[in-house]
């Protein structure tokens, strides 16, 4: 066998063991016995022992540095150049501090899931500060001299800095504030009222599930505390959430997973177990789910298909037809939680962590300041005040996991989602007619195409440029989008 054939063996099996990693953090989400926390923790442990060791491996280094990517085709290359990349990373990290940060943030979750049910800030506080001190630690091995946040930043979009978002979300912020700002000066739409059985909100989750492309077959719907999407290839999981009194909490929560769900899916099966083999990027992977949720799952045209199904599984919503069934799906209104934000509002949730959460690793903000960091941030931003913790600083599941870096992805996908958009409605002249049918193949068939089967072969930035036409992504679209979307909703 050649050096390339001897790496690509052992980077599948090394993905086939990241994989395995990965359904240990899906199933402490949904069915593991809570007094398995411990243990659990040890376990994922010693699998990040396991996998550090394969990453960092000498054969590695000595593998890559018998092969001549100029020999190679474009799918080598770009594998050389992931592994080298990877390898590189890891290189970096000591061992020990892998294993202690994959225990630490499997018992920090835990502890989180506890404080945030029990709204008890200071139960969370001092685990979150180990967390922080062991991810700057991680970072200053990883960056070598640079800066830390941007070194966080390329474990989820790489390539990216902090001052390339900075400035994209700066220019993000003026309109969408006096668009807000506008809106809630309008009168509301009637929002959807009553109770909602949540064995039929699950029902409804897979129908809308497989009504998005989501190949059930190799897949799952679960409920867990946060929805999340896990795995890839032939074993892609979601989960979804149920409330008796907002059965669009699932219903979206459940197309938003789909999204990520279907990328892992489409990605071609040759790239199977190696660095290709997954989404680009998390900006990328948030574009898939961003546009399934929110461009065509709350589109007017599908809000009528949807309209008739709610109705089947609930009976009269009480509301003004499809045209008020749309108005509420699509309602602006004061809220504290991100994930059930409505669009216009979504981003200004985004950029209050990733602003807090570089002060947090720079050090210019403690652990011990950050929920009235929080609180007054939130303030300013939404003009009304946090009610309670599990409201505010303890809504979010990312930080428990050590994933800072990771928020600023949920607004770079909305600014990807916003340039696929364009493309697609000039792609599928048709899509509107077909989203009123409950038909999503013609959209989800060109994000397919033009997105999710290249998986990791092109950077992110290329691939949302290729599929957009050579045009680079900007904020622009999506801004266009909402002020056309929400003007003609409100009368603006």
């Amino acid at each position: 066998m050649s050096a390339y054939e001897d790496l690509m063996t052992f980077q599948r099996e090394t993905g086939a063991l990241g994989q395995i990693a990965g359904r240990l953090g899906w199933d402490q989400e949904t069915t593991m016995p809570r007094g398995a926390g411990d243990q659990r923790a040890e376990e994922m442990a010693a699998m990040e022992g396991v996998l550090h060791a394969r990453r960092t491996d000498p054969r590695v280094g000595e593998w890559l540095a018998a092969i001549d990517p100029a020999t190679l085709d474009e799918v080598g290359r770009a594998q050389i150049r992931e592994i080298t990349r990877s390898f590189e990373r890891a290189g970096k990290v000591p061992a020990k501090l892998a294993a202690d940060l994959a225990r630490l943030t499997s018992r920090a979750h835990r502890i989180w899931a506890e404080a945030r049910a029990d709204d008890d800030v200071a139960a969370f506080a001092p685990v979150l500060a180990e967390v922080v001190a062991l991810k700057r630690e991680e970072a200053a091995a990883l960056a070598a001299g640079g800066d830390l946040y941007d070194a966080m930043l390329d474990d989820y979009e790489p390539g990216a800095t902090a001052a390339q978002l900075t400035a994209m979300f700066g220019a993000l912020r003026p309109r969408l504030v006096a668009l807000r700002a506008a809106i809630l000066e309008r009168p509301a739409p009637k929002p959807l009222e009553g109770s909602f059985d949540e064995a039929a909100q699950m029902k409804l989750s897979r129908l809308l599930a497989k009504t998005f492309g989501y190949d059930m077959a190799r897949g799952r719907v679960d409920k867990a505390v946060h929805p999340f999407s896990s795995g890839s290839g032939d074993d892609v999981r979601i989960t979804t959430r149920t409330n008796p009194l907002d059965p669009f909490n699932c219903a979206y929560s459940t197309i938003h997973e789909v999204g990520h769900a279907c990328y892992e899916q489409a990605v071609r099966p040759d790239f199977r177990f190696t660095p290709l083999g997954q989404g680009v990027s998390m900006g990328v992977h948030e574009s898939q789910s961003r546009i399934y949720e929110n461009q065509l799952g709350r589109s007017r045209a599908f809000c009528g298909w949807l309209f008739e199904r709610m109705t089947e599984s609930f009976g009269d919503l009480g509301l003004d037809g499809a045209d008020g069934f749309y108005a509420a799906v699509n309602r602006v209104q004061n809220g504290y939680i991100r994930t059930e934000a409505d669009e216009v509002q979504y981003n200004l949730h985004v950029l209050l962590r990733f602003d807090l959460e570089q002060a947090l690793i720079s050090g210019d903000l403690g652990v011990g300041d950050l929920e009235a960091a929080w609180n007054d941030r939130f303030l300013s931003d939404f003009g009304f005040a946090v009610d309670r913790p599990s409201n505010g600083v303890l809504q979010d599941v990312h930080w428990s996991a050590g994933l800072f870096g990771y928020f600023p992805t949920y607004s770079l996908g909305n600014v990807y989602a916003g340039c696929l958009l364009k493309a697609l409605s000039a792609a599928v002249p048709d899509l509107d007619a077909a989203l009123a049918r409950g038909e999503t193949s013609g959209a989800t068939g060109w994000l397919r195409d033009n997105v999710q089967q290249h998986g990791g072969l092109l950077a992110p930035r290329a691939v949302i440029a290729r599929a957009c036409g050579g045009s680079e992504p900007t904020e622009a679209p999506l801004l266009d989008y909402l002020e056309g979307k929400f003007g003609a909703l409100y009368g603006l």
